[in-house]
Parts: structure tokens; C-alpha cells; sequence
């Protein structure tokens, strides 16, 4: 697969990309564990078929300690019983948040109010930052067909 643009060169995507990079640091700052946002991240990744930030996130994931097991059931985590509940509101939230065209009216009341249960508001805008910017990253990648396989833990800072 070749690549269509060059994200890190194209002037309008540079300029983009430093604005996205800045508004996903803020999901960072408080208190949703690490671990919790790149599974978010790994999840909404699959769904949307983007296999650079998969391999991306997984990586980041075995590279921050995670088990093998955790990171290769995400795809299946309602029937893997390696998840917090915790972990699970958000990898539910995270779903419903990716996949809003599904169901009527976006978001089930039942998958926020459950995520309520585990974090508090600032928490909650996190994961819906993280959501909303990993769905615009897949996005750019998916549309410019990025390539997958080279990516190296902590290359991007």
C-alpha cells in the first residue's frame, strides 16, 4: 500500500497534527490510568480498521507493561474476564462513542451512566477526548492510507 499523503510533510496536516497533538494531552492530565486510554485507543482503532495506530497502541501498550493476554483480547473484552469494571465502562463508552451512527440517538443512556459509576466528570471529558481524538487520528491515517508494522514505542515523544 502506498501512501497517499505524507502527514508529517503535507503543510495543512502538520499545522493540523501539532493542534490534535496538544488536545489529546489534556485526556492525559487527570487521572484515567494510562493503560485505560490506550486500550480505549487500541479498541476504537480496530473498529475503524486503522491498522497504524492498532500496531501503534498495542505496542505503546507491551511497552508500558501490559500482558499480551490484555492487549490481544481487547478486540473480544465483553468476554474476557481480564478487565476492571472500570476499564470496561470506558471500553463500552469508547465503542458507542465510535460507532454513533448505530444507534439512535448516539450514545446509550446506559453505557454513560455505567461509565458515570467509574469516573468523575473530568475523567469522563477524558475518555470522550480520547475517543473523539483517536477517531480523528484513525481518520487521518485510513484516508491516507499510513502504513503499518514500523512504528517504534516512544518515537513520538
Amino acid at each position: 500500500m502506498d501512501t497517499r499523503l505524507d502527514l508529517f510533510t503535507n503543510p495543512v496536516l502538520t499545522k493540523f497534527i501539532k493542534h490534535l497533538n496538544s488536545a489529546a494531552r489534556v485526556a492525559t492530565t487527570v487521572g484515567v490510568p494510562l493503560t485505560t486510554l490506550e486500550l480505549v485507543e487500541l479498541r476504537v482503532s480496530q473498529i475503524n480498521g486503522c491498522a497504524y495506530c492498532v500496531d501503534m497502541h498495542s505496542k505503546d501498550l507491551a511497552h508500558h507493561g501490559e500482558t499480551s493476554v490484555r492487549i490481544n483480547l481487547v478486540a473480544t473484552w465483553r468476554e474476557a474476564t481480564v478487565y476492571t469494571e472500570a476499564e470496561r465502562a470506558a471500553l463500552a463508552l469508547a465503542e458507542a462513542g465510535t460507532r454513533i451512527a448505530d444507534a439512535a440517538g448516539g450514545v446509550p443512556d446506559d453505557v454513560w451512566l455505567n461509565a458515570t459509576k467509574h469516573y468523575n466528570e473530568e475523567q469522563l471529558g477524558a475518555l470522550v477526548a480520547a475517543v473523539a481524538g483517536i477517531n480523528t487520528w484513525n481518520r487521518l491515517n485510513v484516508i491516507t492510507q499510513q502504513p503499518a508494522g514500523d512504528y517504534v514505542p516512544g518515537q513520538w515523544g
